[in-house]
């Protein structure tokens, strides 16, 4: 048997060259996604503190809604003395003699 030492060699060759590419292309990969992961775990944690806030907002209007009475009979009030205003079907009596 006849082996041919310069084929086998560039065979060698090749295999090493393509697993150096693998290698460079499975660690930048790794680095890349490991970016995109810190970048979504950033995104998560503000987004968390965002409905925080919005949980603390809707927290104060529930509590709010115990007063909308006092607020609805204070805007009735005011729109009735100072606008003029009146409800729907309901008698307007004007003092024409000025007082």
């Amino acid at each position: 048997m006849k082996v041919i030492k310069g084929k086998k060699r560039g065979k060698n060759v090749f295999l090493g060259i393509a697993v150096a590419v693998f290698t460079v292309y499975a660690f930048t990969m790794l680095i890349q996604q490991q970016v995109a992961i810190s970048e979504k775990k950033q995104e998560l944690a503000s987004v968390k503190q965002q409905i925080q806030i919005q949980e603390i907002k809707n927290d104060e209007l529930k509590n709010a809604d115990g007063s909308e009475s006092k607020n609805r009979n204070y805007i009735d009030k005011s729109a009735r003395t100072s606008l003029d205003f009146s409800k729907t079907g309901e008698r307007v009596f004007v003092n024409i003699a000025g007082k």
